[in-house]
């Protein structure tokens, strides 16, 4: 499927990295990325995207790949540089989607843009670092533990680990990611990380540390800072949350949460058996069909 890849440039000298496929008459779906991760498109979303009608539209936030760093962003300024992404499509309104730490940011987006938003898909996210009634780090794997740890503790604690890290990642292949994300997947995870899905996800994390991790240090310390919004204001914007029971990057406590504390009129799935990553492998179709359904 032809991809058009844009470096945009903003207000203020910053640039963008993006690519949209799908039909140029359809409506956006604007993707928002894990952290780390990247503008790399996921082929299964690629076509269940273009079945739908839909643009598949994907960014690299500040400080991944060819966008320029924003150092102490919070989570809420993601809403600028999206309004400017659409601006740039021509695209009046589109649909936002956000999948692990591409969670927050797709609600940010949806509470600061309630106008130019259809409706919100949010994958696997973490929840407030310090939601009441959460213990943030239960039932989390060790090795983000050990990362949403040091990332508490500031910039100068994350970025050696980080640093460490990211050499595993910017060569890895599905089968490698198998073995640097040991403690961070359950079976049904595993299973999803070869063929297709697996090269994808390792093109995906080469991209988002191939010029360094400031996009992914800049990810851990936001989500550890008030995110600049007000959960309660998802009530404006048909918003759906999915999570699966077995993950262990971010567990179901924080599904549970969302599940006690966002608007009522916000669903939210808490899939037994799925994991991580698995939840946006099988569900992919569901979710989908209930975003363009519901708005």
């Amino acid at each position: 499927m032809p991809s058009v890849r844009t470096l945009l440039e903003l207000d203020g000298g910053r640039n963008l990295d993006v690519e949209v496929t799908g039909p140029d008459d359809g409506v956006p779906l604007l993707y928002h990325h894990g952290s780390p991760g990247s503008l790399i498109q996921l082929r299964a979303m690629r076509r269940a995207t273009a079945g739908r009608g839909l643009r598949l539209v994907t960014y690299s936030r500040p400080g991944y790949g060819d966008s320029t760093r924003w150092p102490g962003r919070a989570v809420a300024d993601v809403a600028p540089d999206v309004a400017a992404v659409l601006d740039h499509l021509g695209a009046e309104r589109c649909y936002v989607a956000g999948w692990s730490g591409g969670g927050p940011h797709a609600m940010g987006t949806a509470v600061h843009l309630p106008d130019r938003v259809i409706g919100t898909l949010v994958i696997a996210s973490v929840a407030p670092v310090d939601a009441d009634g959460l213990d943030f780090l239960a039932g989390m794997g060790e090795q983000n533990v050990e990362e949403f740890g040091l990332a508490l503790r500031g910039e100068d604690e994350l970025r050696p680990y980080l640093e460490r890290a990211a050499p595993g990642l910017a060569q890895s292949s599905g089968a490698d990611l198998v073995r640097e994300m040991s403690t961070l997947l359950p079976d049904v995870d595993r299973a999803v990380l070869s063929d297709e899905f697996g090269e994808d996800m390792a093109a995906v994390f080469r991209e988002s540390v191939r010029t360094g991790v400031d996009g992914w240090l800049d990810d851990d310390l936001a989500f550890t800072r008030p995110w600049g919004f007000d959960l309660a204001d998802l009530d404006g914007v048909p918003t759906a949350v999915w999570q699966g029971e077995a993950d262990l990057m971010v567990p179901i406590g924080h599904g549970r949460w969302f599940a006690d504390h966002l608007p009522p009129s916000v669903a939210v799935h808490l899939e037994p058996g799925e994991g991580h990553l698995s939840i946006g492998v099988g569900a992919l179709e569901r979710m989908l069909d209930q975003l363009v359904g519901a708005a």
